[in-house]
């Protein structure tokens, strides 16, 4: 007996460790929660390197005397909405309040009673809101590209403040924070309409508040090609963006659902590659040869389209959603030139116009299984052309014509009042001349300028 006390007594020293390692193991729940806050940031770190590939696209696409400039606005415009959204935007977007707008969450409090619309993602209330920052910073930095090259600096970072703290943020509670929109059956799951419609409302704004760059149409309208100077630049840009998208849709779940971020990346990248493929044919066949700016942006007009219904589709279904936009997209970029709408580099015909299209695709072509099993989203009805009517086609009609009212309106505001103060236009001297010289003082490739000093002297 003794034996057997003393071999208990041993074998109890000797497994209390591990019993103990047992004990504070944490549960299913427990582990559950940190795979989810894991996925949540590295899913917005990648949105957030799509700044890198705004940055890149843009500056590839103009000319390089305006290179520093464009740059630094999409640096600039980022570290900006960080702060102000921070403040007031995620308060305004996802507080508690009515219909209309969130009244709680300024500076975002670590209180999830605060964001009732965020409580069905178990995430901390911090790893939420840096992944709605970098959807914010996004649908700012889409508005750079298009007012390119004669924009004052100043104009575009005070426009990027009030986007961020309000325009945006507004839209997004009608969406996404519990808002009419919402309660009325629009669905928009990472995004078509509440990031990408909304940025290309506010460029449209803005290039119709700013002009046509010089030289850009003669004397009869006609356009005039003004090429962007570097498309290495231009299509490192666009992979960095196919790149984030991976982040930025699947990542929409919030959380690690293995399934569901399958089907969701299959549909993102199947958008992607058809609206590229077709983009580049429909090119070749409408104006005789192949283009690899719009290649590009036929890639990010699949991506644009898909963002609103990935995961409320079909994978043939975002085929087809990716090859027409890539129609699209090259008849905007055409269109817009034929109204004398000058976009430097396609951002209006990327964002706004597949946005739009993006989030009527889900009325048209949503199918209500997809939807419950990958995002446990209810359809107000399968899509139009799945035998479910209109109901769910008359809510995205709704939400998309709100939104653009709003959006344009409340931009074309912001424009009108920084161009009856500031000024948003730079004088045709600078405009020649490029803003890298005069609104930044410093070149992106001063090697050429010193090059043509030299070559000045010696003559």
């Amino acid at each position: 007996m003794r034996k057997l006390h003393a071999l208990l007594a041993t074998s109890t020293l000797l497994l209390a460790p591990a019993w103990a390692r047992a004990a504070d193991a944490p549960s299913n729940a427990e582990l559950k929660l940190i795979v989810d806050t894991v996925w949540v940031v590295l899913a917005g770190v990648l949105v957030f390197w799509m700044n890198a590939g705004f940055a890149l696209l843009e500056s590839g696409l103009c000319r390089k005397k305006n290179t520093v400039n464009i740059l630094a606005k999409n640096f600039s415009v980022f570290a900006i909405t960080t702060l102000i959204f921070y403040g007031v935007g995620f308060g305004i977007m996802f507080g508690n309040g009515n219909q209309f707008v969130g009244m709680t969450g300024w500076f975002v409090p670590d209180q999830p009673e605060l964001f009732e619309a965020l409580s069905w993602t178990g995430v901390p209330v911090y790893a939420k809101f840096f992944f709605q920052l970098v959807f914010a910073g996004t649908a700012a930095t889409i508005v750079s590209g298009a007012v390119a090259e004669r924009i004052h600096y100043s104009a575009f970072l005070l426009f990027s403040v009030m986007l961020g703290a309000l325009v945006y943020p507004v839209v997004g509670h009608w969406i996404w924070g519990g808002g009419f929109l919402a309660t009325s059956g629009m669905l928009d799951f990472a995004g078509s309409s509440a990031v990408h419609s909304v940025g290309g409302w506010a460029a449209l704004a803005g290039v119709l508040f700013l002009g046509p760059r010089a030289g850009k149409y003669s004397r009869d309208g006609r356009p005039m090609a003004i090429p962007g100077h570097n498309m290495t630049s231009a299509t490192l840009g666009t992979f960095i963006l196919w790149l984030g998208w991976f982040g930025f849709n699947p990542g929409s779940l919030m959380a690690a659902n293995p399934s569901g971020i399958a089907h969701i990346v299959l549909t993102t990248n199947l958008a992607a590659a058809a609206g590229s493929v077709v983009a580049t044919v429909y090119t070749w066949f409408r104006i005789g040869n192949p283009d690899l700016g719009l290649t590009c942006n036929g890639c990010l007009a699949g991506l644009v389209a898909i963002t609103a219904g990935c995961a409320f589709v079909t994978p043939p279904v975002a085929l087809l959603i990716g090859a027409l936009s890539g129609v699209l997209v090259v008849e905007g970029v055409l269109g817009l030139d034929r109204l004398r709408l000058d976009d430097p580099v396609g951002a209006i015909s990327v964002h706004l116009l597949n946005g739009v299209f993006g989030s009527l695709c889900v009325g048209l072509f949503g199918d209500a299984a997809v939807a419950k099993s990958v995002a446990g989203a209810e359809l107000l009805s399968d899509g139009f052309f799945f035998g479910g009517g209109t109901a769910q086609l008359i809510a995205q009609a709704r939400g998309v014509l709100l939104v653009g009212v709003f959006t344009f309106c409340g931009s074309s505001v912001l424009w009108w009042l920084l161009k009856a103060t500031l000024g948003i236009r730079v004088s045709p001297d600078a405009e020649e001349a490029g803003l890298d010289q005069t609104e930044m003082g410093m070149e992106a490739y001063p090697e050429d300028t010193t090059r043509a000093a030299l070559l000045g002297s010696e003559s």
